[in-house]
């Protein structure tokens, strides 16, 4: 976020101040100076709405004007909702009045009379000071569109994704890190009557202790125990179930592990299909 000497002389700038001859030489200075985009009022109780109408990068303000004083327009400049920065250095001729302006939001001072070295100075300082804020306010604004813009997007490819493996499968599932089922699509209940708190290994192939009794292999239910905790992924791993009138029945299932941006395990996800045609699926496992 480089500034050049172009972007400070392309700065706007108002003063204010009741006394037209400070207005006249303040003017000529920063045009001399090469600033082009300076504007003036004699008028305090305008400053804030010109103020939100042209969002000025500077603002020359005189402390002592009648019916509003410099500080009163601070104030009022305070309940613009353009920014939460007052860009205003204080003209004072008063020296008491520079720590008060400095606590009522200004971010500078200029001493009266005018020591023209030290107002280009300052006006110069503020101006990059001002600039740099503002760029990085807007590269902010940028980050956080595209932040959200990025987060749309993958979610409408999550989506898409989801309905892709929906067609594509009988079933679709994710669980947490824990091994417990965090969400199920798909006829998988009625056809493996998995419970939505099991765990994959267990809600799958049955639990250990009753996997035979349920009709699981308890070979196919091990390799797929011991593949879950190795956090691996795995591809049509093929099961069967022998069912009540003793015809076996096969299942595959494929799923990956998710991880977050710290690369932390949060669990799994994948698919499932019944198959249709058998042959060959008993020996997929031992390829």
């Amino acid at each position: 976020m480089k500034l050049t000497e172009a972007d400070i002389l392309n700065a706007s700038i108002l003063i204010v101040d009741d006394q037209e001859a400070n207005i006249m030489l303040l003017e000529q200075l920063l045009g001399e100076a090469g600033y082009s985009t300076v504007s003036s009022t004699m008028n305090p109780t305008e400053v804030n709405e010109l103020h939100s109408e042209n969002h000025y990068d500077l603002i020359l303000l005189d402390l002592q004007m009648p019916v509003m004083d410099g500080f009163q327009v601070m104030e009022n400049l305070k309940t613009n909702n353009l920014d939460d920065y007052i860009p205003v250095i204080v003209l004072t001729a008063q020296p008491g009045h520079k720590l008060r302006a400095l606590q009522a939001g200004a971010k500078d001072f200029i001493s009266k009379p005018f020591d023209l070295v030290e107002v280009k100075t300052r006006i110069h300082n503020m101006l990059e000071v001002r600039l740099l804020y503002k760029k990085l306010d807007d590269y902010n604004k940028i980050l956080e569109e595209t932040v959200q813009a990025r987060t749309a997007e993958l979610r409408e490819s999550e989506g898409r994704f989801r309905s892709l493996t929906e067609l594509a499968s009988d079933w679709y599932w994710e669980q947490d890190e824990a091994g417990k089922f965090i969400r199920v699509s798909g006829p998988v209940l009625e056809m493996l009557g998995v419970q939505v708190d099991s765990s994959l290994e267990d809600g799958l192939m049955g639990a250990a202790v009753d996997a035979e009794s349920r009709g699981w292999n308890q070979r196919e239910h091990k390799q797929l125990k011991d593949i879950i905790a190795a956090r691996q992924p795995f591809i049509d791993f093929s099961f069967s179930r022998k069912k009540a009138d003793g015809s076996l029945q096969y299942y595959r299932v494929s799923g990956e592990p998710m991880f977050d941006h710290l690369s932390r395990f949060i669990g799994y996800r994948g698919i499932g299909v019944q198959c249709k045609d058998i042959s060959g699926a008993a020996d997929a496992n031992n390829s």
